[in-house]
């Protein structure tokens, strides 16, 4: 399906979802292929130190994570470099990884902009459509700066298929990039929905209530799991909603909204500070940041506000 005919769905309100990259696993083995995708004059690289994405400033105050070869080579040596895909002109995109140290002399540079990846997505810095390849460059980069020894035998790792899998030396074996699955919900009942905060969030900001899915568990069942042990509620119906690739480090949060079969909430204060039923008509108000107790709610970059709106605007019940 091409990118024209492609529904716009609930996921691509989410950031870092929309990705518009052809990512043509398979040349990944094809290293003279790759090779000359990469040394071709309409190649553009994103760049990331660490965790911290390079920006490059054009045209006054806008950015761009696309780099040129000699842009790239001026920004310091490269630790590992990964094949992102084709962009939809037939442009190849490449992803770099730079030493972590290299953070603050970059960001004096007046010809880029250097700040963290959430932030990036948050005030919207760059393009919608190289959002999502950044986030993508920066998961498989970050994985590559953790897998340098082999979980097997220890022995040192190195790049392959292009960036798409690290091999052992020692006893080879093959390593891949991992995306670790997290459940989120929207628990609702009757006219009714549970948020709830973390210590860590911003005043007056409630979320919805997710967690990791664990081996030999669905997702349907995750979200059950989770919802009784954090909020003490026993969930029935769990229905999907949206999807959204977070790339802190590497995870994909799938967004649902589920029923519940109790109003008792009983939280999980290890996990949690507070948390309560909020009625529809409040969650409109966070939403629209017009809360009358001031709360609010995440804003456009996070799933949960896909969720949240889903339930209160749109009207879509577990």
């Amino acid at each position: 399906m091409n990118d024209a005919s492609r529904p716009r769905e609930r996921s691509a309100l989410t950031g870092f979802a929309v990705n518009k990259l052809d990512r043509r696993e398979d040349l990944r083995n094809k290293h003279d292929a790759v090779g000359a995708l990469r040394n071709r004059s309409d190649t553009r690289i994103a760049v990331v130190a660490g965790d911290t994405p390079i920006l490059k400033r054009i045209d006054g105050e806008a950015l761009s994570v696309w780099f040129s070869h000699g842009e790239t080579e001026s920004l310091g040596e490269g630790l590992e470099e990964a094949f992102l895909g084709l962009a939809p002109d037939g442009a190849p995109r490449f992803g770099r990884l730079l030493d972590r140290s290299l953070v603050e002399p970059l960001r004096e540079r007046p010809e880029l902009f250097v700040t963290d990846l959430r932030s990036v997505a948050l005030k919207r810095l760059v393009p919608e459509d190289e959002l999502g390849p950044l986030g993508q460059g920066k998961a498989l980069l970050d994985w590559h700066a953790r897998h340098r020894f082999c979980a097997q035998c220890g022995g040192p790792t190195s790049l392959g298929a292009s960036g798409w899998k690290r091999e052992c030396s020692a006893c080879g074996a093959q390593h891949f990039p991992r995306t670790d699955p997290v459940v989120i919900m929207l628990v609702t009942r009757g006219d009714s929905c549970l948020l709830a905060r973390q210590a860590r969030f911003a005043p007056g900001m409630y979320s919805c209530i997710a967690g990791f899915v664990e081996p030999g568990e669905t997702f349907e069942d995750a979200v059950r799991r989770e919802s009784w042990e954090e909020a003490g509620l026993r969930v029935g119906t769990v229905r999907y909603i949206a999807s959204q690739p977070w790339p802190f480090p590497s995870s994909l949060m799938i967004g649902c909204i589920a029923q519940a079969l109790n109003d008792d909430i009983v939280l999980d204060m290890t996990e949690l500070e507070a948390g309560r039923w909020f009625s529809r008509e409040e969650a409109l108000q966070m939403l629209e940041g017009a809360h009358t107790e001031g709360f609010t709610s995440p804003q456009h970059l996070a799933i949960a506000n896909t969720l949240l709106r889903a339930w209160a605007v749109d009207g879509e019940e577990p």
